[in-house]
């Protein structure tokens, strides 16, 4: 299939042209025909599938069967997001795509000054990217109006409800026309956000492409136990091989991922940290040290992640073991994506043991344990009962495990970061 049989005008076929686009993910190919027809759209697909253009391609087409008024220029699509870094991202996304069709979209995002963003939307703009904290804010100063909306997205819904943004996305939803197309899209879809779609879209098509539940075959999956306190000591070991030239480092805490910064800049490693302590400019700096490869280290927590996409990463590091299963597919989805080969590496202390198991439950595969490193697992009696041996680094991902698959979403309690 190519994008160009899915009946995509010729303005952005042009534009997924010159991007390196031929054939449409998944994910793309069975949304875009679904959001073009103007049907609600439930979609959810695990991270790096291609989500972004699943929606704005389509929403694109629609906006361009109207020619923008420049005097008159108002905002017909809102596209709701988590964190900063997503909403750049599907910024550019658009940019990127839209090129060539005269349409013109802003993005808005707290933690910076609001200025340079409320220039943008005097000017006018047909689709607006936003996290909900600066949305309503905006709103609230008379900014900008929702009464001209003829799509709303809400992308990463179930890390909106993880973030409290609950409430926010209500007075949004308020505030919009009660005659739209609604899309929404996630990763994984526990049951408030079920229920939070149920109540929104008309008649909604649900598309899921890759359960949340498996993970890639492309990506070796490698679990080292270790003593909380000799993580650094072991992370610096591993990060002694040359063949890793960049790794994406995941903590559980803001404070744990500048630790980490500081320990490894100490010794000699090229690192920074993401997280939502840090101002949007050190972000920026950050992922653009990374991507360009001038930075070899980005330790990041979860939600920070969410906007991270770099191509042919082939490393990720679980520091922390994640305390929701569903969380460690996201993880190691950056990693092996469009069938490149990528490597998980986790490290896992005692208190994390129970994490692990939810783990191993959910992608119904038990995850190789490397145990010939110098900083091993104090509690011998540990490896001694695992049923796996130690394995060579290059050794492939056993069998998935007959029988018995792990729930599909896991209520835990935790702090957020």
């Amino acid at each position: 299939m190519t994008f160009s049989s899915l009946t995509i005008i010729d303005p952005i076929l042009k534009a997924l042209g010159e991007e390196g686009y031929s054939s449409p993910t998944p994910i793309q190919s069975k949304a875009i025909p679904i959001i073009l027809e103007g049907f609600d759209l439930l979609g959810y697909a695990q991270t790096g599938t291609g989500k972004t253009a699943a929606f704005a391609i389509p929403i694109l087409q629609l906006l361009s069967k109207e020619k923008p008024n420049e005097r008159k220029r108002k905002i017909r699509t809102l596209v709701v997001t988590p964190t900063r870094e997503l909403a750049i991202q599907i910024g550019e996304s658009f940019d990127a795509y839209g090129r060539h069709t005269g349409l013109r979209n802003s993005v808005i995002f707290g933690g910076v000054s609001q200025n340079p963003q409320t220039s943008a939307l005097q000017r006018g703009t047909d689709i607006l990217v936003a996290t909900p904290g600066r949305l309503l804010d905006l709103m609230n100063q008379e900014h900008l109006h929702l009464c001209d909306i003829e799509i709303f997205v809400l992308d990463e819904a179930d890390r909106m409800l993880d973030m409290g943004f609950i409430h926010d996305i209500r007075k949004i939803l308020d505030a919009l026309p009660k005659k739209k197309q609604s899309l929404f899209f996630s990763a994984t879809m526990p049951p408030e956000i079920v229920r939070l779609a149920a109540s929104i879209l008309h008649r909604p098509v649900t598309v899921s492409v890759t359960p949340v539940s498996s993970t890639a075959e492309t990506i070796r999956q490698e679990m080292y136990f270790v003593d909380k306190g000799n993580k650094n000591s072991l992370l610096l070991h591993i990060l002694r091989e040359p063949k890793i030239r960049n790794t994406l480092v995941f903590t559980r805490t803001k404070h744990g991922a500048d630790e980490v910064v500081k320990f490894l800049q100490k010794h000699d490693i090229t690192a920074a940290a993401i997280h939502g302590n840090k101002s949007q400019n050190a972000r920026q700096r950050a992922l653009g040290g990374f991507k360009d490869q001038s930075m070899r280290v980005l330790v990041a927590t979860d939600i920070a992640a969410r906007g991270i996409d770099v191509d042919e990463l082939e490393y990720v590091i679980n520091f922390d073991i994640p305390n929701i299963a569903e969380t460690y597919v996201h993880r190691i989805g950056r990693t092996g994506r469009a069938g490149a080969k990528g490597t998980a590496i986790s490290f896992c202390d005692q208190e994390e043991k129970e994490y692990l198991r939810d783990i191993e439950k959910l992608i119904a595969l038990k995850i190789p344990v490397i145990d010939g490193h110098p900083f091993p697992y104090s509690d011998q009696e540990t490896e001694k009962t695992k049923p796996q041996t130690t394995r060579a680094a290059g050794h492939p991902n056993p069998k998935p495990a007959a029988g018995r698959k792990g729930p599909q979403w896991r209520k835990t309690t935790r702090k957020m970061n």
